[in-house]
């Protein structure tokens, strides 16, 4: 019976460690107060908060790729990203930069030909934003819904199969 007991013990150990993993593995489904109220740089070089920027695309379905003209795999996925816009086109992609300047940012824009919204994070990768979606690397994909709630919190790849099944689902 003393191993018995010990086993429970290990079992119940394994069993909260285990839940406590899969609790910190959960999906966020919308994004935290210091994300929305982060303020952000436009093309024009102008101040918008995170919050009213998804305002601006409310109804739609939404891409956001964090991304920055540094970023050698960000440059390489950029095929994939221009493959997905020509298969949804009536997704709209949110491309949200982690360039140091408004410069280098701008430049990036046009030497790389990125389609679609542009803003600049005020504070880089490890800053309020990219605190707020736990972000470690780039490129990183997201997808809002038409609700504004974030369908996929989490993938590298713009060709990821996750990142598909989630526009399929909300066309």
């Amino acid at each position: 019976t003393l191993f018995k007991n010990k086993m429970k013990k290990i079992i119940s150990i394994i069993a909260i460690a285990l839940s406590a993993f899969s609790c910190s593995q959960a999906q966020q489904t919308e994004f935290k107060e210091e994300a929305l109220s982060n303020t952000m740089k436009s093309v024009e070089n102008t101040d918008i908060t995170f919050q009213e920027i998804l305002k601006k695309y409310e109804g739609k379905t939404i891409v956001i790729d964090v991304w920055a003209s540094w970023c050698s795999d960000c440059i390489k996925g950029m095929p994939k990203v221009k493959t997905l816009q020509e298969k949804y086109p009536d997704v709209t992609y949110l491309f949200i930069s982690m360039d140091k300047n408004y410069d280098s940012w701008i430049n990036g824009i046009e030497k790389y030909d990125v389609k679609g919204e542009h803003y600049l994070t005020s504070d880089g990768m490890k800053g309020v934003f990219g605190k707020s979606i736990n972000l470690s690397w780039i490129p990183r994909y997201l997808v809002v819904d038409k609700t504004g709630k974030i369908a996929l919190f989490k993938v590298i790849e713009a060709d990821d199969a996750k990142l598909i099944e989630t526009l399929e689902k909300n066309k």
